[in-house]
């Protein structure tokens, strides 16, 4: 396997990809971490620089960065899975407003990190523009503001944008308003990955790569090099997770997909904008997403491809030819600029975990001292950080305001077993991409979308 050939991100990491020596047979921690994306390494490095007396181990099946921490859209935002309005609703307003400053917050603290550790990500807090570019989906920004007020958040949060205003930021084709909020940083993801696997290893923390984990138990990590014991065992696999034993329905993993086009000269950056390296979307309900990349690149994505029968996950899933052509016709639609062939020189994608109710959870069992997070919907580089900071506090032992947060110890319920999970998650899919061709053709809302978003739990 090349894992130059796994993103563009990757692709484009100075020197070779070579894993780090593998577990070299049993051995004994006080933590040890399955999976080495952002949420493990991050729960890493917060535990080792509380306590660098800490025996911390990561393990790893392939190299860190493999998932979707080297693969994914590159924004570091305050978004998470679960709406303000349906936090509100299950935890009451106070909480829900403590979720979203402590997400909030978290922009701030990964780049605090990155500076701090020298982790060279390309970082660029320039915030997020979603667009509105028919009347349907004005009315959509005009009520994502609406709900922001409703909670006490200000402009400084969520701002609506007239046409002139949006287009200003990101010249679209058919741009009539859209919001902005600064809470993002688009960042190289790959970069950051790796750069914090090599900042935890500065502190001690044992990772082994190349070293997959076949089961987990109470005290004990299982790998065919042998057993790590340890007090805590920390689930860290995200969209991985259903290849483990008894964990097939935790959560599903659905696949996202991106093209990078070539660099792009100037000339059609002064026509596209983003020149505060903005990362945009609009309101569509099939979600697309996308950065103007720190070599002149537009990096974009979005969900579409099918789920696969059993929670499957294998690397010929990664590539959709019908997707890809998909995403370059919207990217074409949205930015004519680039003429009638999009320049694309790389397609990727992999899998995101979603949980059966759409929230992300963090939590500790102290019974058993197994740990985990994830969940996150595509919404993982910055909560993760959260996440990671989390389990450290958990681990711990520490009271704070963030084990207080309304995700702590979330139990999610379990996926319907096949084959309603395949028809409940590809249905969703199909009635999604149907209303936004619907919306477009008649200029009305879609009432099926709506009932289905609600259904999930948005």
């Amino acid at each position: 396997m090349r894992y130059q050939d796994l993103s563009y991100w990757l692709s484009s990491l100075d020197g070779p990809l070579t894993p780090r020596p593998g577990l070299p047979g049993d051995t004994d921690a006080d933590v040890v971490i399955v999976g080495a994306g952002y949420t493990g390494l991050w729960t890493a490095y917060y535990l080792a620089a509380a306590d660098p007396a800490l025996r911390i181990v990561v393990l790893e099946k392939e190299i860190a960065g493999y998932g979707a921490s080297g693969r994914n859209g590159g924004w570091c935002s305050a978004l998470f899975p679960t709406s303000l309005s349906a936090l509100a609703r299950r935890h009451g307003r106070d909480r829900a407003l403590a979720m979203h400053w402590a997400m909030r917050e978290t922009v701030g603290e990964v780049g605090r990190v990155v500076d701090a550790e020298g982790i060279d990500c390309d970082w660029r807090a320039g915030g997020t523009v979603v667009l509105a570019r028919s009347e349907v989906q004005l009315g959509r920004a005009r009520a994502a503001v609406a709900e922001a007020r409703e909670h006490g958040l200000a402009d400084a949060d969520l701002v609506l944008l007239d046409a002139a205003e949006a287009a200003a930021r990101c010249q679209a084709e058919g741009v009539r308003g859209g919001t902005y909020t600064p809470h993002c940083a688009a960042v190289h993801p790959a970069k950051l990955v790796r750069g914090l696997a090599t900042a935890v290893e500065r502190r001690g923390v044992r990772v082994f790569e190349r070293t997959p984990v076949t089961a987990l138990r109470p005290g004990v990590a299982v790998t065919p090099a042998g057993v790590v014991r340890a007090p805590v065992v920390v689930r860290a696999t995200e969209g991985f997770t259903p290849a483990l034993p008894g964990q097939r329905r935790a959560v599903a993993p659905v696949y996202s997909l991106m093209v990078a086009t070539a660099p792009l000269p100037e000339a059609t950056w002064a026509e596209i904008g983003l020149a505060e390296r903005e990362t945009f979307s609009d309101y569509r309900h099939v979600i697309i997403y996308g950065q103007r990349t720190a070599d002149g690149r537009l990096a974009f994505g979005g969900r579409g491809a099918p789920y696969h029968y059993g929670s499957r996950v294998r690397p010929d899933f990664d590539r959709e030819p019908r997707v890809f052509a998909a995403l370059r016709r919207v990217l074409g639609e949205l930015f004519p600029v680039l003429g009638p062939e999009v320049p694309v020189t790389h397609t990727w994608g992999g899998p995101l975990g979603v949980a059966r109710d759409w929230a992300a959870s963090v939590g500790l069992d102290r019974s058993t001292g197994l740990a985990w997070a994830g969940g996150y919907v595509g919404d993982g580089v910055g909560t993760s950080n959260l996440a990671g900071r989390t389990l450290a506090d958990l681990i711990r032992g520490e009271q704070t305001d963030l084990t207080t947060l309304p995700w702590v110890n979330h139990r999610s319920p379990r996926w319907e077993p096949e084959p309603l999970r395949w028809l409940a998650v590809n249905a969703g899919l199909k009635v999604m991409f149907s209303a936004d061709e619907a919306e477009s053709r008649t200029g009305r809302p879609s009432r099926r979308a709506a009932a289905f978003s609600h259904l999930l739990g948005h």
